[in-house]
């Protein structure tokens, strides 16, 4: 009997994607559990039986405190009860095995306060960050995006250009400095990028809805496992998500399932 992918996607702390992040997870042939981050701390579900973990977006503890910072320390300080192990020391077994971490909006938030990402050494310390939109407000509008072909990141192979809907108020990608910025470039870390129609990357707005450096939208590790960006794949699974599917003639799955059959696949290759 062949096995099946397992993914989990984490909610709780105000959270709202998850449900559409297990149905992308489902369309691209994955089994997908979707657990409260207090199911991990107590223990009652193991991170370790899971191949996939989804940090979903939506307003983490109300993007009061800092896009994901207070989500990032709790992932890094909880202990798992009835455990000697924290929670952030079975993430770190779960990357060493080779499984695959993908975070959107605010999970590639919480994906960068934690260091996960870029880790651009092999160690996690945090070298980025998102923070307030150049504009001032929350940004709710589709982007085109730019692929680099030559990046690492399993979840983009073979792809192009990408066309997702964003939504956030904190999402302005920034490192810690030009040399972070420019070991991104070189490593092709910088998966994607705001486009316009042409798909040339833009800082101009609102092709680019946030000011991002470089107009950077995702990046990923070195490996290419580990992967963040602030588009929603999620929401753009199916045609009629798209904002002019009854004015184009558009394929039945939409572009946003592409990222999650291209995990699934190197899942079920690589790992099972």
């Amino acid at each position: 009997m062949a096995k099946t992918v397992k993914s989990i996607v984490i909610s709780g702390h105000g959270t709202n994607c998850e449900r559409e992040v297990a149905h992308a997870c489902r369309l691209a042939g994955a089994d997908a559990d979707i657990v409260h981050i207090a199911e991990l701390i107590s223990g009652r579900v193991d991170l370790s039986n899971y191949h996939f973990l989804n940090l979903a977006g939506g307003f983490l503890d109300g993007d009061d405190l800092g896009s994901a910072k207070a989500g990032a320390n709790r992932l890094l300080h909880a202990r798992v009860a009835e455990s000697t192990s924290s929670l952030a020391a079975q993430l770190e077994e779960f990357i060493a095995a080779g499984k695959l971490v993908m975070g959107v909006c605010n999970g590639f938030q919480l994906l960068v306060k934690m260091g996960l990402l870029p880790a651009i050494d092999g160690t996690f310390k945090q070298t980025c960050t998102l923070t307030d939109n150049d504009g001032g407000r929350f940004e709710n509008r589709w982007s085109w995006l730019n692929i680099d072909p030559d990046s690492p990141c399993v979840y983009t192979k073979g792809l192009n250009r990408l066309y997702l809907p964003i939504r956030h108020g904190e999402g302005k990608f920034v490192t810690d400095s030009p040399e972070t910025l420019q070991q991104l470039e070189n490593l092709h870390l910088a998966v994607m990028k705001y486009a316009d129609c042409d798909l040339h990357p833009t800082m101009e707005f609102p092709d680019n809805p946030n000011g991002s450096q470089a107009s950077i939208a995702g990046i990923c590790d070195p490996t290419g496992r580990l992967f963040g960006l602030m588009p929603h794949p999620e929401a753009y699974t199916h045609r009629t998500h798209h904002p002019r599917w009854t004015r184009e003639v558009l394929p039945e799955e939409g572009m946003g399932l592409l990222l999650y059959k291209n995990a699934i696949r190197f899942i079920e290759k690589e790992l099972l």
